[in-house]
């Protein structure tokens, strides 16, 4: 017989998946901050702008499921301890690190935090295929409204960050990085991405001189 997903356990998921939204907002506004490249900055505003959509998006599901949305259990108060350590770490960086450091910061923070975002509505998608019929149209509903969002936030932050890391080594970088060019948003696709940057690099340089 097919086992249907833990109510309880979803119900704590939804709750995570909640702060980890309402954290995004925060960590956004902060990384945004620390931004000094104009393309990076303006992809971080596009962001923010959606992840106050997706606080907007699962209170319709809290609302559907009958949970009290300001409840705090165990598991929502770890995910809310980190985000206001990421929103720390990056302010920190800003205030001792230097402009391009708190920027590489922000980057590590923002997939740090989308990492555990992207996660969430992944099993929220399953539990809309596999868990109980009655919660299937709510569930699909709000993971297809999200899902485009959130691994174009994961995979491009990444690449963002990593480019940045090699920019600041002093090594030739492709920014806006390959996942952004390519407008990748899966993880074979960010692969791929990740994989040509060498030869979008040999396309930006200039032809030798005979």
């Amino acid at each position: 017989m097919l086992r249907k997903a833990n109510d309880e356990q979803l119900h704590e998921l939804l709750y995570q998946a909640l702060e980890t939204e309402l954290g995004g907002v925060k960590i956004y506004e902060t990384a945004i901050s620390c931004a000094i490249n104009s393309d990076l900055k303006s992809e971080w505003k596009e962001y923010l702008a959606q992840t106050r959509h997706h606080v907007e998006v699962l209170r319709k599901l809290f609302s559907t499921f009958g949970l009290d949305e300001s409840k705090m259990t165990p598991g929502r108060q770890v995910v809310a301890h980190i985000g206001r350590a990421l929103v720390e770490a990056m302010a920190m960086a800003k205030a001792k690190g230097g402009a391009e450091a708190a920027q590489i910061v922000a980057g590590e923070c923002v997939t740090l935090a989308e990492t555990k975002d992207h996660m969430n509505w992944e099993l929220l998608g399953l539990v809309a295929t596999k868990g109980r019929p009655e919660h299937a149209a709510a569930l699909s509903s709000a993971h297809e409204e999200v899902e485009e969002d959130e691994d174009h936030h994961f995979y491009h932050t990444r690449g963002w960050t990593r480019e940045l890391w090699i920019q600041a080594l002093e090594l030739p970088a492709v920014l806006p990085p390959p996942e952004e060019v390519k407008d990748v948003d899966t993880a074979i696709g960010a692969s791929r991405a990740e994989k040509a940057r060498d030869d979008m690099l040999k396309r930006k340089r200039p032809a030798a001189r005979h």
